[in-house]
């Protein structure tokens, strides 16, 4: 299943939710606010970082430029929007809102 997180990992819990319910192997994709959770540095970054052991964690490269973050996560994979498709047809989707 494809996990997509929508919201700021900073005012909302839909990334703790989804790290929680997971299962290993599902990949995690971040869209909109949600990308900010995969900014180097930042202080959810750890929690990426620990994802990356059982998930591949994408993040939408449109919604990173949009929001000047200019270095992400060690090994999260920017996607343009023909890369979000592709995920969604190969998964089914659970989206945290």
């Amino acid at each position: 299943m494809l996990h997509i997180v929508n919201k700021s990992p900073f005012w909302e819990l839909g990334l703790d939710s989804c790290l929680r319910t997971a299962l290993k192997g599902d990949p995690i994709l971040l869209i909109e606010d949600g990308v900010l959770g995969a900014m180097a540095g930042g202080s959810v970054a750890s929690k990426i970082k620990d994802a990356q052991k059982d998930h591949e964690v994408y993040a939408l490269q449109g919604d990173v430029k949009a929001r000047g973050i200019d270095r992400l996560v060690d090994g999260v994979k920017l996607v343009d929007y023909a890369g979000f498709v592709d995920l969604v047809e190969k998964h089914r989707t659970m989206s945290w809102l």
